[in-house]
């Protein structure tokens, strides 16, 4: 059986002021915007080249079993880009307020960056330069090719 994550519901309070910041300044495609039932508005956003979106809404939650989590109380979520030198040249320009990139180790995929949201959910972009070679997609594919 094959499983993907696909979508991450992302707690915030204004659903438009969220989208803007996720569309103009870090670059996300807007997937759909629509009220998908009566009382029910969705916006799902893409990071370019990603297979997994995230999900704004009203009442997402109310869907869910288990607890509403805060506006601003997902921390750690993660981007991956092929050069963290680029990416932040380009989230610069569109007016995102991210760090410098920090190296740790020397190794591939030791060195991040962080910003967060307009309510504070909180981001880590990883620079793993193996990914401007092997996009993820591929990868994936290839080893699941080999375990069939």
């Amino acid at each position: 059986m094959d499983i993907s994550l696909e979508v991450i519901p992302l707690p915030v309070t204004d659903i438009d002021r969220a989208r803007d910041f996720y569309r103009d300044k870090v670059g996300f495609h807007v997937d759909i915007d629509q009220e998908v039932m009566p009382g029910m508005r969705i916006v799902q956003l893409t990071p370019p080249g990603s297979g997994c979106s995230i999900a704004l809404g009203d009442m997402i939650w109310e869907m869910a079993p288990g607890p509403r989590p805060a506006p601003g109380s997902y921390q750690g979520l993660q981007l991956c880009v092929a050069d963290i030198k680029a990416a932040r040249v380009e989230l610069v320009e569109r007016g995102l307020d991210v760090s410098e990139p920090v190296q740790y180790a020397p190794d591939d995929g030791a060195t991040f960056m962080y910003f967060t949201d307009p309510d504070g959910n909180g981001w880590a972009i990883q620079e793993y330069r193996r990914r401007a070679t092997e996009p993820l997609h591929r990868v994936l594919a290839d080893l699941a090719a080999r375990e069939r």
